[in-house]
């Protein structure tokens, strides 16, 4: 897909408006037992602003403002809030859709819960570690498993191998 200057303001425009009317989240990180535990103070303690607003309380980021997009180097993409390693460069694509995508991820890493905000019902993802909201996973990604993990590069770190 070619990103044009009309299809980015739009999509700027869209998640503007999604985050303006508090669409873009549920209430907090996904719910359960996670052995990495933190307290609401200490989250916001170690976390910057927009990392905190994505891994605990399911924001999402402005599209196209990620540098972890370009990154192509050989390496791990771990959770920005526990550092749980969640996907092998090996596995990140080009998605055309502004966050960067993974077709699969490490094994274990990965959760997942019902997410029916925006008038939709899709499938969250979140670190199996902390229960950070890390995004979504699509049925529009390449081969192997036709999936896309379309995730928050806020709520990433990458390690170079």
């Amino acid at each position: 897909m070619t990103m044009t200057r009309r299809t980015l303001l739009a999509s700027g425009a869209v998640a503007g408006l999604v985050a303006a009317l508090g669409l873009n989240r549920a209430t907090t990180a996904a719910e359960g037992n996670f052995p990495f535990k933190l307290t609401d103070a200490e989250w916001k303690a170690k976390l910057d602003g927009a990392a905190y607003d994505v891994l605990r309380h399911e924001g999402t980021e402005r599209p196209y403002t990620s540098p972890l997009n370009d990154e192509h180097r050989a390496g791990t993409f771990h959770c920005a809030g526990c550092d749980q390693a969640l996907f092998a460069s090996e596995t990140k694509f080009d998605s055309g859709t502004g966050w960067p995508s993974f077709y699969t991820y490490i094994d274990g890493a990965i959760g997942t819960s019902v997410d029916e905000s925006l008038f939709m019902t899709r499938t969250e993802v979140h670190c199996s570690n902390c229960g950070g909201h890390q995004g979504h996973v699509f049925e529009d990604g390449p081969q192997p498993t036709g999936l896309r993990y379309c995730i928050n590069g806020v709520a990433l770190r990458f390690a170079a191998a």
